[in-house]
């Protein structure tokens, strides 16, 4: 913890000169895509994964049909399924579960009073939006720093709600095949995007900021790996894999 903190105090003392008092809070938002993009790799296997699951769908629901009596000629199936397409049936859930980790060093780092001291214009890096109200209300200082992270936060929400109602039109999860729970995915799974905005209220502002960085860098990454190709594949590979990035 202390090696990562050191590295974004020495960030901020390379943006100092084009930040001035905001060098931290930059240090902050620059870390956190420099941590994203080293762990892009994983992202890119995670969604090739996902993709493979998917293209495998509907071979797998019409084998779940065939032996639906015989539970170990269908585990057979599956598995002699998976070998000859050469897809684990953990490809793409491993390297989001390796990100993990990552994801929370970086929490704690900026959640922690290593960023007492600092602020982001009006706004010191260790209070709360609770702090920010009370000193200048919705529309003080402090105050209008959290709007703008709030409407941020907003703008990213809804175009990842939008993307996983297409997605979920596009390509139902049960594909097909009854899925106990289905329905109540499909509706609150696009909700989930607005689940930051709570985090964002409740945790310090250093670590509001690198939640405001990493959502908007998943949702730009979600869109590029996921993005329609000339024959219109989208829909459910990206679907699959929003719960496990949604953090």
């Amino acid at each position: 913890m202390s090696v990562f903190a050191s590295l974004v105090e020495r960030l901020a003392d390379l943006l100092q000169p084009l930040f001035a008092t905001t060098a931290t809070a930059a240090a902050i938002v620059l870390f956190t895509m420099l941590v994203r993009l080293a762990i892009h790799p994983l992202s890119r296997a995670s969604a090739r994964g996902q993709k493979a699951r998917t293209r495998l769908a509907p071979e797998l629901a019409a084998l779940r049909k065939k032996h639906a009596k015989d539970p170990e000629r269908l585990r057979k199936a599956v598995t002699e399924l998976h070998a000859r397409e050469k897809v684990s049936p953990f490809a793409g859930i491993l390297p989001s579960l390796l990100q993990a980790p990552a994801f929370l060093l970086m929490y704690h780092l900026f959640s922690g009073d290593r960023m007492t001291g600092h602020t982001l214009l009006a706004a010191p890096l260790g209070d709360h939006w609770a702090d920010a109200l009370s000193h200048g209300g919705v529309f003080g200082p402090a105050g209008r720093v959290y709007l703008v992270l709030f409407a941020l936060v907003a703008a990213v929400a809804t175009f990842t709600y939008r993307r996983t109602k297409a997605q979920l039109a596009a390509q139902p999860l049960d594909l097909g095949q009854p899925t106990p729970g289905a329905g109540a995915i499909t509706k609150v799974m696009p909700l989930l995007s607005f689940a930051t905005l709570i985090s964002v209220a409740v945790v310090p502002l250093a670590a509001a900021l690198y939640i405001v960085t990493s959502t908007a860098w998943t949702a730009v990454e979600r869109a590029l790996l996921f993005r329609t190709g000339a024959g219109g594949e989208d829909g459910a590979e990206g679907v699959a894999g929003a719960v496990a990035t949604r953090a």
